[in-house]
């Protein structure tokens, strides 16, 4: 095999090698992935961390790529494997009591005509939306009543059926310190020159076009906003589109799967023909709107079954349109469309300030700060150390309502994570950092988040602890990072 230049460095030294870029390490200890500059010794590099070489790229990185987080330790592991197991030996039970009415279910279920249509999830996910899901459905879908800033508002909602169902109280939660948007760069607010922007492109153009690009809905705004993409990426030319196409191409996958069938109409949207693909499903095709050409091929499948096995289809899923038009998307809205155009020109520099710059540089600034007190605090954080996006171990299906109900009482608003969406052992909360962050509102919540942490025993960090919760903003932290 030959070796490419990442696994060498400059000086000829190799790096050792490893399976899949890691090594096996005892529990508790760091695993990182560790990409150093490229001028940088080996010996430099820390002889318990795993590393990864590689060339830089033009410059662009001054700094090293450092990727590193502490494994499971084994109790917690233990502890977490325990707690699914009880809950799904408890979820049996109580369908076994909802089965002969013994306890109320109040999950949507199928009428008695349609119980020979194939169900449109499988079992586990059903069994795992009634019984595990819903103990902790009132962390997730809080309806907000302002822009998702710093700061927001939130609509109060209670239960009086164990998360079943949920009313408004009619109170508004005023205030809650927003950890949960993906605003980085803090433009997501009702002043300044992007909602500016937006609001003279809706006065001017409206709020949609209602045409493809190909026909009538092509506007100067959206050229302009595939040249300014083309020139921050630095490339010849961007093609840009609305988010409607992932809605098809995604969501198909969730639908379907191996061992499931595809009946797809030959004129479908690009869109569903990509989400087929994505499927992994095994996808034929009829003429288009030919009712004949489809019940042939249902009747095959039906009574063939499957390839070489010839088991019966998981699913067969037939996929058609409403109206058929072998073009993308309704164009992107131009208010929409003035908003990135100016905030991409913030973040270029192009509007004659050094606004996106310093937003930049702040949430750098904010980021590296939020992780290294997380750190100190002693709970484990994953991801990449310049990272906005801070997961914060919880491990335990119980901690992950406990910890955004526990954080919501005390005013600040965060999106907590679990299985299936990561894996089984690693649930979490996940912090988006923002440069709309001030260091007394990142302090404020990092004071909750300490409190919480105690109360519910989440610092399952083996580092040794640094004192002082209460420190001043370090900014000689920063010092390395570049504008």
């Amino acid at each position: 095999m030959t070796e490419s230049p990442a696994t060498k460095l400059v000086n000829g030294d190799e790096c050792p090698r490893v399976k899949n870029g890691l090594k096996p390490e005892r529990n508790g200890l760091e695993k990182s992935l560790h990409r150093c500059h490229e001028r940088q010794p080996k010996h430099h590099c820390h002889p318990e961390e795993e590393e990864v070489h590689a060339a830089s790229h033009g410059g662009l990185y001054s700094r090293p790529f450092i990727e590193s987080f502490e494994e499971t330790p084994m109790l917690v592991a233990v502890f977490t494997y325990m707690s699914y197991g009880i809950l799904t030996i408890f979820g049996y039970l109580r369908d076994f009591l909802r089965h002969w009415k013994i306890e109320r279910c109040n999950i949507a279920r199928e009428k008695e005509e349609q119980k020979d249509f194939v169900p449109l999830y499988q079992d586990f996910e059903n069994f795992y939306n009634r019984n595990i899901y819903m103990r902790i459905r009132d962390s997730w879908n809080r309806p907000l009543c302002s822009v998702p800033g710093a700061k927001m508002d939130l609509l109060e909602q209670a239960t009086h059926d164990y998360n079943w169902t949920f009313h408004y109280t009619g109170r508004v939660m005023h205030d809650v310190i927003n950890l949960g948007s993906y605003n980085y760069l803090g433009f997501a607010d009702n002043t300044g020159p992007c909602a500016d922007s937006a609001a003279e492109a809706t006065m001017k153009y409206g709020v949609g076009v209602a045409s493809t690009r190909q026909e009538i809905g092509n506007l100067d705004r959206h050229e302009e906003m595939e040249k300014l993409v083309a020139k921050f990426l630095g490339v010849e030319s961007a093609m840009t589109f609305g988010m409607g196409f992932a809605t098809n191409s995604m969501n198909i996958p969730a639908l379907s799967g191996k061992g499931c069938l595809i009946l797809s109409d030959e004129l479908n949207h690009a869109s569903l023909v990509l989400g087929a693909r994505l499927s992994g499903s095994t996808i034929r095709v009829f003429k288009h709107n030919n009712m004949q050409s489809l019940e042939k091929l249902l009747r095959e499948a039906i009574v063939h079954g499957q390839p070489r096995t010839h088991r019966p289809w998981k699913k067969i899923l037939i996929v058609v349109e409403g109206i058929y038009s072998a073009v993308y998307a309704t164009s992107m809205s131009p208010p929409v469309m003035e908003q990135i155009i100016t905030s991409m020109k913030c973040i270029m520099g192009e509007d004659g300030t050094t606004m996106g710059c310093e937003r930049v540089r702040q949430l750098a600034k904010n980021t590296v700060y939020f992780r290294k007190r997380l750190r100190e605090m002693g709970f484990i954080i994953y991801g990449n150390e310049g990272s906005p996006v801070v997961p914060m171990m919880l491990y335990m299906p119980a901690k992950i309502g406990a910890f955004a109900r526990e954080m919501l009482k005390r005013n600040i608003g965060v999106v907590g994570v679990g299985f299936p969406a990561t894996p089984i052992i690693e649930s979490r909360a996940r912090f988006c950092i923002s440069a709309a962050h001030t260091k007394e509102v990142l302090d404020s919540a990092l004071s909750v988040i300490n409190e919480v942490g105690d109360l519910l025993q989440l610092k399952y960090s083996r580092r040794k602890r640094q004192p002082s919760l209460a420190r001043p903003f370090d900014d000689n932290v920063y010092e390395d990072i570049d504008d």
